[in-house]
C-alpha cells in the first residue's frame, strides 16, 4: 500500500489526464480465479482523506494507529491483485474542498474521497455517485445515520456518500478541582446554559481562574454553540429542515442563539484573549479555567492531561433557558466515504466501502480512536474505554429529545466557511447577531438558488 501527501500529487492530477485514476484498470475479475468475487479482484484504488480517517504514518500504520491505513492494508492482503494508494490532502477544510472540486471537475482526482458527513458530502453531489445501486440495503441499513448524506437530506435522495461512525458529540469539560475552589459543586449539572454562564462568572469573581477557557479566532466554538442552542428552539432537525426551506435561515431562534452568543463573547468569564487565540483547550488544560466548551473528540486528550480517574468530566451543552427542546444534545455523524464519478473502479470502490463497514472494523475505529461509537447495529459497546466517551453514551441514552445535526454539517460548503468567519465576528463584538444571520441567509439562498 502506497501512502502520499497531496503536494506534488494535485498537480499532476490536475496537469494530466493520464492520472493515476485515469491510468489504473477498472476493477475485474480473473476468469480462472475461484468464483468468490472478493478474492478476485484487481486493480488501483485511490482514496483521498482529509485527516479524518488516516494519517501519515513512516513506516508501520499500527504503530500509528491510522484506522484508513490500516484498512488498505488488509484489504490489499484479501485482495493480491489490488493496490491501494491513500494520500492525506492536508491544509485545512476549504482548501481540501476546492482542490478535490478542481480535480473533479477536471475528471481526475480520487476513486473514493473521505470527507465530513452531510453538507461537506451534499455540495459535491455532481462530483459524486449514489451509492443505493452499489452497496446493498441491508449493509447501509445496519448502519445509522445514513439519511445525512442524502441529496437534498430527502429520504429518497441519492446516497451520496456512507457515514461512518456514530459521530462527534458537542460537550462542555469541567474541572472539579476549580469549581470546588469557586464553592460549585461538581456533581450538579446546569439546567441551562445561563446556569452555566452563571457558575462561570462564581469562578471569575471568587478564582484567579477563568469561567471558561475559549479559543474563537476561525469561529469554530460559535459552531458548536449556535448548533446546540438553535437546535434547543427547534429540535434535532433544525438545520435540515432549514436546507430544505421548512424553516428560514433567519428564523427567530437563529437570532436568539446569535444574541446569547454574542452576550457569552463580551461577559469577562472567558480569557480575555479569547478572540484572538486559535481553537484548542491549552488554558483548560493548564488548569487556568473552569469550563471548555468543544466537543468529544478531545476525549483522549482530557484523560491524556488529568487521568481516567481525575477531575475532569463532561456534559452536553445545556440549551437556553426555556427552550423547547431542554433534552437534546448536538453534534451528529461526522464522516462520510464518497465513490467519485471519476472513478474508473467504481466496483473495487465498492468492494471497499464494504471491507470497512464490516462491524468488527467499525469496532477497531472506536477502539483506536475513542472518540465516537460505531453506528453498525452490531458494534460492541466493549471497546469503549474512554470514561469520557463512556460517560457521554450515558447521556445520550438521556437525550430524549435527540441530537441535533449541526449547521455546519448540513449547509453547502460557502456557507460553511462564512458561518465560522460570522461567529467569529460575532463572538468578537465585530459583527452585530442580526447581521450575521444576513448574512448566512444570503448566502444559503446563493448557494442553493432557493
Amino acid at each position: 500500500m502506497k501512502i502520499s501527501k497531496l503536494a506534488g500529487v494535485l498537480a499532476a492530477l490536475a496537469l494530466t489526464t493520464g492520472s493515476l485514476v485515469a491510468c489504473a484498470p477498472a476493477a475485474t475479475v480473473d476468469p480462472v480465479a475461484p468464483t468468490d468475487e472478493a478474492a478476485a479482484l484487481t486493480g488501483e484504488l485511490l482514496i483521498w482523506d482529509t485527516g479524518i480517517l488516516g494519517k501519515d504514518p513512516s513506516d508501520d500504520p499500527y504503530a500509528d494507529k491510522a484506522f484508513l491505513n490500516q484498512m488498505g492494508v488488509e484489504f490489499e492482503e484479501a485482495n493480491p491483485g489490488v493496490t491501494v494508494t491513500i494520500v492525506q490532502q492536508g491544509g485545512d477544510i476549504s482548501s481540501n474542498a476546492a482542490a478535490f472540486q478542481a480535480a473533479a471537475i477536471a475528471g481526475t482526482g480520487p476513486d473514493i474521497r473521505v470527507q465530513y458527513a452531510g453538507g461537506p458530502t451534499t455540495s459535491f453531489a455532481d462530483f459524486f455517485e449514489d451509492l443505493d445501486p452499489l452497496l446493498p440495503k441491508d449493509m447501509l441499513d445496519s448502519m445509522a445515520g445514513q439519511y445525512v448524506n442524502r441529496e437534498g437530506f430527502a429520504s429518497d435522495g441519492r446516497l451520496l456518500g456512507m457515514t461512518y461512525g456514530a459521530g462527534n458529540l458537542f460537550v462542555v469539560f469541567q474541572n472539579a478541582d476549580v469549581l470546588k475552589e469557586a464553592g460549585i459543586d461538581p456533581s450538579v449539572k446546569p439546567a441551562t446554559w445561563e446556569a452555566l454562564v452563571a457558575n462561570a462568572k462564581q469562578i471569575s469573581d471568587k478564582t484567579d481562574k477563568n469561567g471558561f477557557y475559549t479559543g474563537n479566532l476561525e469561529g469554530y466554538p460559535g459552531a458548536w454553540f449556535i448548533s446546540n442552542m438553535v437546535g434547543g428552539e427547534l429540535g434535532q432537525t433544525a438545520f435540515t429542515d432549514m436546507y430544505s426551506g421548512k424553516i428560514p435561515v433567519d428564523d427567530p431562534a437563529m437570532l436568539k442563539a446569535y444574541q446569547a452568543f454574542a452576550d457569552w463573547g463580551k461577559s469577562g468569564v472567558n480569557n480575555p484573549d479569547a478572540a484572538q487565540v486559535t481553537a484548542g483547550g491549552q488554558g483548560f488544560v493548564a488548569g487556568e479555567a473552569g469550563y471548555y466548551l468543544v466537543g468529544s473528540w478531545e476525549n483522549n486528550g482530557m484523560t491524556e492531561a488529568f487521568g481516567e480517574d481525575g477531575p475532569v468530566t463532561s456534559f452536553f451543552i445545556p440549551t437556553l433557558e426555556g427552550a423547547k427542546f431542554s433534552k437534546i444534545g448536538s453534534g451528529g455523524p461526522e464522516i462520510a466515504l464518497s465513490i467519485t464519478k471519476a472513478s474508473k473502479n467504481k466496483a473495487l470502490a465498492a468492494e471497499f466501502l464494504k471491507f470497512i463497514a464490516r462491524p468488527e472494523h467499525q469496532d477497531r475505529f472506536v477502539e483506536i480512536y475513542q472518540t465516537q461509537g460505531s453506528n453498525h447495529k452490531d458494534g460492541d459497546s466493549s471497546f469503549i474505554k474512554n470514561p469520557r466517551l463512556k460517560e457521554q453514551f450515558e447521556q445520550l441514552a438521556q437525550s430524549t429529545d435527540g441530537i441535533t445535526f449541526a449547521f455546519d454539517s448540513v449547509m453547502p460548503q460557502a456557507t460553511i466557511d462564512l458561518f465560522y468567519r460570522v461567529n467569529a465576528g460575532v463572538f468578537s463584538g465585530a459583527i452585530t447577531p442580526a447581521d450575521a444571520v444576513a448574512q448566512l441567509k444570503a448566502s444559503y439562498e446563493q448557494e442553493t438558488g432557493k
